[in-house]
């Protein structure tokens, strides 16, 4: 092993320096001359590794090498080399200086612990960025995970530092913070739930990035872009972003659309009130006019007849039109808005769709279309709903009703 620590100190006694000036002078030398070499290896090898890694980048077909790079892994590892110098020679310069030797040496140590740290950060974060890149785990809260492993990092290298500075064992400090366990859980106690419900949140696959959901609690309403150990950040769809905390997603109720966008189909569920004094029995002239319609000239026919020969059967007397079974104009209105949606091009014929009444209000009969639309795009779905109704709303005129109007002058 190369000894330097009197390197310096001969020749400056020759030049008649004294014994306790030549000491100094000769630590202090080769103190700057250590730090200076460090500095100097540290740049050779930082510019070594990066052109070494770059060229190693460009012949590999992955990516991955690149984001090594990105995340400044070759350069933290290029500290290591002038490190090591340091950790090797300084102890030998301060060696008749012990309070200062041992200050050195553990500052040496705790920057060890750092840089340790620092290529645990670069490496998963290069590990982070480069699953994203790939579809199985793109969606998934990555980001999480690795959170979670540096905060464990962290604080065993706080502990570490601690148990440096103050010359106790590491077991005998880790030891010692049981009794403090309470205020460190308080302390931590987001992180804590944070990671509880990120573990919950991908186990249960409740949400993934990508994922639209509305959270009525927190305002959100858009696309999950983040999923990280304290927050799930969304952009809603004016832009803005919602910073929503991880562990309200186990907490509290929120909507996850994701089965609606992988069913095929997009919920339309809107209705027009009819009004009920506009609801009547159909005569016989009511039912050559509606016959014209063709959606309904099939239904209406097959009706008729089935009505003509009940009504027979039954010596029903047609000159009072309630008696008997008969049609009515809302009922065909429901038949022909039931075949339009069904001959809809938009409209999604494998999942449920029906026309159906509900229940009577103060201000009349709601007739509610139930389908699901094909294109689940927002602006389009809009589009296909607006299409539709314009049609509903044109079309009642036609069978003698009216749609509901709250007149205010009244």
């Amino acid at each position: 092993m190369l000894n330097i620590k009197h390197l310096l100190y001969n020749f400056l006694i020759d030049k008649g320096l004294s014994e306790n000036t030549a000491k100094y002078l000769n630590m202090l030398g080769l103190l700057i001359a250590l730090i200076v070499i460090a500095f100097i290896v540290d740049y050779i090898t930082k510019r070594v590794l990066w052109r070494f890694s770059s060229s190693v980048a460009k012949r590999t077909k992955t990516n991955f090498d690149n984001i090594l790079i990105t995340n400044k892994l070759p350069r933290n590892v290029a500290h290591i080399i002038p490190l090591l110098i340091l950790i090797e020679f300084v102890p030998q310069v301060l060696s008749d200086f012990e309070m200062a030797k041992t200050v050195i040496e553990k500052s040496l140590k705790v920057i060890t612990i750092l840089l340790t740290l620092q290529i645990i950060r670069s490496l998963l974060s290069s590990i982070k960025d480069y699953l994203k890149t790939l579809p199985r785990y793109r969606d998934k809260p990555i980001d999480s995970y690795v959170q979670v492993f540096m905060i464990f990092a962290w604080l065993l290298g706080f502990f570490s530092i601690i148990a440096i500075v103050t010359g106790v064992s590491f077991i005998g400090f880790a030891t010692s913070l049981g009794a403090a366990s309470a205020v460190i859980i308080l302390i931590f106690k987001d992180t804590i739930l944070g990671f509880v419900a990120s573990i919950q949140v991908s186990i249960n696959d409740m949400v993934r990035i990508g994922d639209w959901i509305t959270f009525e609690k927190y305002g959100a309403d858009g696309e999950v872009t983040e999923i990280s150990l304290a927050t799930v950040k969304v952009q809603n769809w004016d832009k803005t972003i919602t910073t929503i905390p991880t562990y309200a997603l186990i907490s509290d109720s929120f909507k996850n659309w994701r089965g609606m966008l992988s069913s095929g189909g997009r919920r339309i569920k809107r209705s027009v009130i009819i009004k009920v004094s506009t609801i009547k029995f159909l005569d016989a002239e009511d039912i050559e006019k509606l016959k014209k319609i063709q959606l309904v000239t099939d239904y209406i026919e097959r009706k008729e007849v089935e009505i003509n020969k009940y009504n027979i059967n039954h010596g029903a007397d047609k000159s009072v039109l309630i008696n008997g079974i008969n049609l009515t104009n809302f009922g065909v209105f429901r038949k022909y808005l039931q075949t339009y949606i069904e001959n809809h091009s938009a409209i999604n014929k494998n999942m449920t769709l029906m026309v159906r009444q509900l229940e009577p209000t103060a201000q009349g009969i709601p007739m509610e279309i139930y389908a699901f639309s094909k294109d689940q795009r927002w602006e389009n779905y809009e589009f296909i709903i607006g299409d539709i109704f314009d049609h509903v709303l044109a079309a009642v005129n036609y069978f003698d009703l009216e749609i509901y109007e709250l007149d205010l002058g009244k």
